[in-house]
This record gives structure tokens, C-alpha cells and sequence, in this order.
């Protein structure tokens, strides 16, 4: 690569990189649809013909930064749903409150359900697999707690944020207790014996942590 090739990554980098950081600044400050790419321009010191030089709207700038958390959540993805730890060393629910830089995106109406869908699409293969292999659950059955699990996260973690909320470890004691009673009901041997033959013996890997799970 040439010196004039690496110069020029190097400034598409960092125009990307300032556009991004500026579209989240306004984030902070409206909801996502009233920001502009006027505004970004102005913020950014730069000319509409640069930003549309690297993307073709504001959508298009969202993109890019759901994108920069997916390759960021990789490693805690492996946490975020899991069944068979006691406990995460880095979880979903605390990298959300960790992570300033996005937690405009989190609370943005528009924003938080592709977001959502952007890191279930990333692990929802694997927990609802897990998940029906260690109970009678159907695939939609499943699905369903998934779901039901991610939206619970983002739900309670849009409210600590907006109040300010310094006691989430106490918060989320208490929601771990309300999902692992939950999720022992459907991960007992006796109710999959019930319904094996008599030589049948199932094991099941160690019980899921409801710590482990709203992530």
C-alpha cells in the first residue's frame, strides 16, 4: 500500500469517525429523526458533498455505529445469554450502563428497537437452541422467553438511565431471582423423565442464572 492509499484510509477514517461522533452528540441532545445532515455537516466542519462522499444519509450514519457496537459486544455476546455460566464476568445489562458514548441510542424511541434486533440477531440462535435442548420448550416457546428476556433488559435499563439510577446492582438482584424461578420451572429432570422411556436418563448442564440471562 502506498504512502498516498494509507493517507487517504487514514482520512476516511477519521471523517467517518467525526460524523459518527457527532450524530451521537446530537443524540443527546434531540430524538433521531429531527437530526439532519445539514446539522452534521455544520457540527462537523465539513461539506454536504464530504458526508454523502461516505454515506448516503442519516440512516446510513446509524448503520455504521450499530455496526461499531456489534463488533464491540463481541466480546460480551458470549454473556449476554449465558444459560450455562453462574454468573457473567461482563455483563449485557452493565456494558449497557458502562458504555456512555452509547447510551443516547438506547434510550432514542426510534433507536432501541433496531438496535435490539441487531444484537438478537447475533444470539438468539444459540440461547433458543440451548434453551430447548435442556427443557420441553417448543422452538416459538423458546423464541418467546428470548424475546421476552432482551426486551425486559433494554426495558429496565431505558428506565435506570433516564433516573439516574445508582442502586442497579440491588435492581438487578432482584429481577435474576424473578427469571431464574422462572426458567427452573421449565429446567427440572423430573418433568423431562416424566416424559422419556424408563431406560431414558437426561442430563442436564448446570441450572441457568438468571444473572446470566437478562443481558
Amino acid at each position: 500500500m502506498s504512502e498516498k492509499t494509507r493517507k487517504q484510509d487514514r482520512r476516511t477514517r477519521y471523517t467517518r469517525q467525526t460524523i459518527k461522533e457527532t450524530f451521537l452528540e446530537l443524540l443527546k441532545q434531540k430524538n433521531f429523526t429531527k437530526i439532519t445532515v445539514t446539522e452534521i455537516c455544520k457540527i462537523s466542519e465539513i461539506n454536504r458533498g464530504t458526508f454523502y462522499l461516505h454515506y448516503y444519509d442519516i440512516h446510513d450514519v446509524l448503520e455504521d455505529i450499530l455496526n461499531d457496537i456489534a463488533q464491540d459486544l463481541k466480546t460480551t455476546v458470549e454473556h449476554l445469554f449465558c444459560p450455562n455460566q453462574k454468573s457473567c464476568s461482563y455483563p449485557f445489562c452493565q456494558k449497557i450502563q458502562m458504555e456512555t458514548k452509547y447510551r443516547s441510542l438506547f434510550l432514542d424511541d426510534t433507536i432501541a428497537p433496531i438496535l435490539l434486533e441487531k444484537i438478537a440477531a447475533n444470539t438468539k440462535e444459540g440461547y433458543v437452541t440451548w434453551l430447548m435442548s435442556h427443557s420441553l420448550l417448543t422452538f416459538e416457546q423458546a423464541e418467546s422467553v428470548f424475546y421476552f428476556q432482551m426486551n425486559g433488559c433494554l426495558s429496565i435499563n431505558r428506565l435506570m438511565l433516564r433516573n439516574h439510577c445508582n442502586d442497579w446492582k440491588q435492581i438487578q438482584t432482584t429481577i435474576d431471582k424473578f427469571i431464574k424461578a422462572g426458567l427452573e420451572s421449565f429446567l427440572i429432570h423430573d418433568q423431562r423423565e416424566e416424559n422419556a422411556s424408563d431406560n431414558f436418563c437426561s442430563k442436564i448442564s448446570p441450572t441457568v442464572t438468571a444473572s446470566s440471562t437478562l443481558r
